[in-house]
């Protein structure tokens, strides 16, 4: 290849795309970023089902059919890395390489055929850099993290977002799979490597988080037999029992009940079963209340711990909700999350936290103004909900979408936003509709245009909302701001008034 790609070789900047392979147990991925960033942009992302650890256990070397697989694909991977320009690849192993008696040959192989040098992370590293991952998505993380791969699962002690214990066990899959009995009689044995963890007894009753392309199949599943009306991963919640519950079913199940089950990928059939027998055994372990499905894991957690600390502090929400702002600016006038300051007189009463989602709204206010007007308020809600973002759980994800649809004009509840927002307490529709809103009326005055609102004021006055212009920003009032501002009022079961000053 006419192009090496090397470890450690790029700047921590926000320029030039950085892509991460990671080579499992089950799967390679390749995943190109759009730059080193607190919420980097998938531009590409491909998995390949390889099995590289399927006959681990019982060879003590990596699958050879598996093997070749993850070859051929590794130096398809280089060519599409070549032609998109990639400043930085970083390859990482887990698992399937470390253990193997091959392993070594492979990496060997693997940097002769494709120039690519691969890193063999420890099972302590792949512990940590997959909590990384979770926590860069839910920086405030407390309780334990387990990230069931092929081969492992590692468990990690989270606490308020800081790392704590962690463990590699050979509780994955495969190497179930190669014990004999099935999912459902292999529980004592998961049972007892769980027991040999003692500091885990810290983490109970306290939210376990998921991670791990298993669990996220069972995850899908419990999605579909709820029939949850977001289809997203990241931070999808369910009750502890309830899905203690599912796993024993699933774990119960033989391929062709499985095939019946709605949500259940074909590629996942074999391992489900095992993978729902460790989730049950953790579950019991534990005894959380919820269970968190986490879309980040070691990728995610490898480009964060990349970033430098004043990054990592971040907000991911409002980080990806600035980026996608900058991406959808039509004026280039800057920074429209200063709509949340201005609107923020009306949201004195707010709940805590709610700023943070009043500023994600202020940022992404302006999302629907490309698309075709009659269209505008369901492209918009439907962007928003399904947002590439952290920092938020699903009801938060429906409380931004919903703020956003009656920005458009949409009615909370109405259209495609029904069934969703029957996520939302009658509290939390009223504080999206009137949200909405506010920035409705906000962009009504200036146009989308952020500077007017400086010498602008909105108060909450006794009466109800009150718009104040200045005497030579009075042409900038008229019916259509009244109307706006009325929509406010009623949101909040006053009156609006609009005075000239």
């Amino acid at each position: 290849m006419s192009k090496a790609f090397r470890i450690g070789s790029i700047a921590r900047t926000r320029t030039g795309r950085v892509g991460v392979i990671d080579i499992g147990s089950n799967s390679i991925r390749l995943v190109v970023y759009d730059r080193l960033a607190r919420a980097p942009i998938p531009v590409f992302n491909e998995k390949v089902m390889c099995g590289l650890g399927r006959t681990l256990s019982a060879t003590g070397k990596l699958d050879p059919e598996g093997r070749a697989l993850a070859i051929d694909n590794l130096v398809r991977f280089t060519a599409l890395l070549e032609g998109m320009d990639v400043d930085r690849v970083d390859i990482l192993a887990t698992a399937a390489v470390r253990d193997a008696a091959d392993g070594a040959v492979f990496v060997a192989e693997v940097a002769r055929r494709c120039a690519l040098d691969i890193a063999v992370i420890s099972g302590s590293e792949e512990a940590r850099l997959s909590a990384l991952g979770v926590l860069a998505g839910i920086p405030t993380a407390d309780g334990a993290m387990g990230d069931l791969g092929g081969g492992s699962l590692e468990l990690v002690g989270l606490d308020k977002g800081r790392i704590d214990e962690q463990a590699t066990l050979p509780l994955g899959p495969f190497r179930l799979m190669a014990l004999k009995g099935g999912a459902p009689k292999l529980r004592p044995r998961i049972d007892a490597t769980l027991a040999d963890e003692p500091w885990i007894e810290g983490y109970r009753g306290r939210p376990f988080y998921a991670v791990g392309g298993a669990w996220r199949a069972l995850a899908r599943v419990h999605m579909a037999l709820r029939r949850h009306p977001i289809h997203v991963i990241q931070h999808y919640g369910a009750d502890a029992e309830d899905l203690k519950d599912l796993a024993r079913l699933i774990a119960r199940q033989g391929k062709s009940s499985l095939e019946r089950m709605p949500g259940v990928s074909k590629r996942r059939l074999e391992a489900l079963p095992y993978a729902a027998a460790v989730l049950e055994s953790v579950i019991e372990a534990l005894a959380p209340e919820r269970v968190v499905f986490s879309a980040g894991g070691l990728r995610e957690g490898h480009l964060f711990d990349l970033l430098p600390p004043e990054d990592q502090a971040v907000d991911p929400l409002i980080a990806a909700c600035s980026d996608a702002a900058e991406r959808i600016d039509r004026h280039g006038f800057g920074d429209v999350g200063a709509m949340a300051d201005w609107i923020a007189p009306l949201f004195a009463d707010e709940p805590p936290g709610f700023g943070r989602l009043r500023r994600a709204a202020a940022l992404l206010s302006d999302i629907g103004w490309a698309e075709h007007p009659d269209y505008r308020a369901e492209h918009a809600f439907l962007r928003v909900l399904r947002l590439q973002a952290g920092g938020l759980d699903h009801v938060e994800r429906v409380q931004l979408a919903a703020a956003i649809y009656a920005r458009y004009g949409g009615i909370p509840g109405n259209g495609p936003s029904g069934d969703a927002v029957t996520l939302l307490t009658e509290e939390e529709r009223g504080w999206a509709l009137r949200l909405g809103l506010s920035l409705r009326l906000a962009h009504t005055i200036t146009g989308g245009a952020p500077e007017p609102l400086k010498r602008i004021r909105l108060e909450n006055a006794a009466s109800g909302p009150r718009l104040v212009l200045p005497a030579d920003y009075e042409t900038l009032g008229g019916a259509i701001v009244q109307r706006r501002l009325d929509a406010v009022a009623k949101a909040m079961g006053t009156k609006g008034t609009v005075v000239v000053a």
